[in-house]
């Protein structure tokens, strides 16, 4: 396969795995954590937080690993470094941003402490936790899909 082949195939991957993690994130934030706010106990609440969330994690761990390196991957073979110096690419650099705090929050926080964290704080305070949940998610989601409209904007000379 020859470079731009390549290059297609990366935006292909990436394109695909930002749609699945980004859209996953769409439905946690607004479906499934209103819903399960809306649910009245606290204990069934966080069990189906766990359960849905949790294979949703498997999907989301999978996908901002190939979003990492299919982006990885082009910057490389299109040598677009210097980008991260010109403020004209201010989506590229919330896009690193976003998938660096997820990356973060998936492999490093959430395995560490965060689950626990929340678990415990879900079990003293159910809908206080999940408010708060509710609203960091929110954020992210906020970020994220500025990112993909900035990226795709942005990667078509806009």
């Amino acid at each position: 396969m020859q470079d731009y082949q390549l290059i297609i195939a990366a935006r292909i991957v990436h394109v695909l795995a930002v749609v699945a993690w980004i859209g996953g994130v769409a439905f946690i934030t607004t479906v499934l954590i209103p819903a399960l706010i809306a649910t009245a106990e606290p204990e069934r609440r966080l069990a189906q937080f766990e359960e849905l969330e949790g294979r949703f994690g498997r999907q989301a761990k999978g996908t901002t690993l190939l979003v990492g390196l299919s982006g990885l991957y082009m910057l490389h073979a299109l040598n677009a470094w210097e980008r991260y110096l010109l403020p004209a690419y201010w989506w590229l650099h919330l896009m690193t941003l976003v998938w660096l705090i997820f990356t973060l929050v998936l492999f490093v926080l959430e395995p560490l402490f965060l689950h626990r964290w929340f678990r415990a704080r879900a079990l003293r305070d159910s809908a206080g936790t999940f408010r708060l949940v509710h609203r960091l998610h929110v954020v992210l989601l906020a970020l994220s899909l500025i990112a993909v409209l900035g990226g795709v904007a942005g990667a078509h000379g806009f």
